[in-house]
């Protein structure tokens, strides 16, 4: 009887979950007013990465309303101090205009630096996987800006997770670099594939037809 019962819970368990999996995959990709964010601030969590990331980002920013998302968190990889001094002077402008600064600016552990070996990359994978968790309690962002670069991935991944069960749900917004003509980036080739980015923007109309998912927005540098 015990058995029948335990049994029983774990398959009325299961269903449950891919039951909010499809709810989560069938309202992902939808506009934002469908679940009641259309109006107001919504806390933003913008995704910086080294070399023309950064740029191509706050390039995006510029022309953005950014009353209509705000607080805003900047995150950077630990060893990139590059990209983050960027962000600051970009949020220079907008805090004078302001009373109080909407902008807050963190690092996150890479899981793996360049040449590093592949055994001691699990380990800095999980202090990795473990910390970008820690962040997103913290911030639980309504929307996630990002345009390539790797620490994007297990960000957008706990995001699609909290989705999941319930913590928040975010709405992931991937713009693929313009430097990506032909294919896309390893990034936005997982975000893609998992349908865990819920708007995913190219800017090649070729990357359009290969992805049919993608909207085209031409060249936004």
């Amino acid at each position: 009887m015990a058995w029948n019962v335990t049994i029983t819970t774990v398959i009325i368990s299961v269903m449950l979950i891919l039951i909010r999996l499809l709810y989560v995959l069938h309202q992902t990709g939808k506009p934002l007013k469908t679940r009641g964010l259309a109006r107001g601030p919504r806390s933003t969590l913008i995704i910086l990465g080294s070399g023309g990331h950064t740029a191509e980002m706050l390039n995006l920013l510029s022309v953005l309303q950014k009353d209509r998302f705000s607080p805003r968190f900047y995150i950077a990889a630990a060893t990139d101090n590059m990209s983050l001094q960027k962000a600051r002077l970009f949020e220079e402008t907008e805090d004078k205009m302001e009373e109080t600064s909407r902008s807050q600016f963190m690092q996150i552990y890479r899981s793996r630096e360049v040449g590093q070996s592949y055994i001691t990359s699990v380990l800095t994978t999980i202090i990795a996987v473990v910390h970008a968790l820690l962040l997103m309690l913290r911030i639980r962002p309504q929307v996630i800006l990002c345009n390539g670069p790797g620490t994007c991935v297990p960000l957008c991944v706990i995001a699609f997770l909290f989705k999941a069960v319930g913590i928040r749900w975010s709405s992931v917004f991937y713009v693929e670099s313009i430097a990506r003509v032909q294919r896309l980036s390893l990034s936005g080739l997982l975000l893609y594939k998992l349908r865990i980015a819920d708007q995913f923007f190219v800017q090649w109309p070729q990357l359009q037809r290969k992805y049919p998912r993608a909207h085209y927005v031409g060249c936004l540098m």
